[in-house]
């Protein structure tokens, strides 16, 4: 198993320890920096299959692989988004469902897919799209969140509702459906939009804080883009 370590608390950076000969595996441009044996070679990762799945749910087509030669390396991976990098044990019947974006470093030998819902509207209304990202195999993969990072354990039957957006990861063996908020007053008064996510065990469910989506949204109202000048202006206050 890979030597890691992961710094900078919600500026997080997991730095990795491969020995000779070890490979992790990124897309194309989330290394931050590494020991000079790393040996970087760029490929597709797979077939047309799994190329379009990764695009399709929204990685890069290409992936980098960066092998430790004549000796013990270092390699680290910084988060794109302040938050947190969760390290995931992945084995067999074990793999683990990741919102898209979510994929940030893993060792060779692990595969990336896509990830439909079984059904459509559990996509539609379930907050990050019906298309979510499937890593399994065998070998540690790391994970970006968005903010804190709360994680359950899910007994078999055990559900958790989470509101759009802030499921980040579960289990291959958990379950999800959508239900929706009672009551036509709260769907339209309460503020928390018409559907919640229903998570149900067994396995594990990783919450974050911050979706950056939601944060994006909120953030619009104060952003004048193409103002006077072309270019953004930020509104501080009315």
């Amino acid at each position: 198993m890979i030597k890691y370590e992961i710094e900078g608390g919600h500026l997080p950076v997991v730095i990795c320890y491969p020995e000779a000969g070890q490979t992790l595996c990124t897309e194309s441009g989330a290394m931050s920096w590494m020991s000079p044996n790393m040996e970087m070679q760029t490929n597709t990762g797979g077939g047309f299959k799994k190329v379009f799945g990764r695009m399709f749910s929204g990685e890069s087509i290409f992936l980098n692989e960066y092998t430790a030669m004549g000796g013990p390396g270092m390699i680290a991976f910084a988060s794109s988004f302040p938050g947190s990098i969760i390290p995931y044990k992945v084995s067999p019947g074990n793999g683990i469902i990741v919102q898209k974006r979510g994929f940030l470093a893993m060792e060779k030998g692990l595969e990336v897919s896509v990830y439909f819902q079984k059904k459509l509207g559990k996509g539609l209304f379930g907050g990050e799209g019906f298309i979510m990202q499937r890593i399994t195999g065998d070998g540690m993969a790391f994970l970006e969140i968005d903010g804190h990072c709360k994680a359950y354990d899910l007994a078999p039957g055990q559900s958790i509702v989470v509101d759009t957006g802030y499921l980040a990861a579960m289990s291959e063996t958990c379950t999800m459906d959508i239900q929706t908020v009672k009551g036509v007053k709260n769907a339209l008064f309460g503020g928390e939009g018409f559907f919640h996510t229903r998570i149900t065990g067994p396995g594990k469910v990783y919450i974050q804080s911050m979706p950056i989506m939601q944060m994006a949204e909120r953030l619009t109202p104060y952003l004048n883009i193409g103002g006077d000048n072309g270019g953004i202006n930020i509104r501080l206050g009315d």
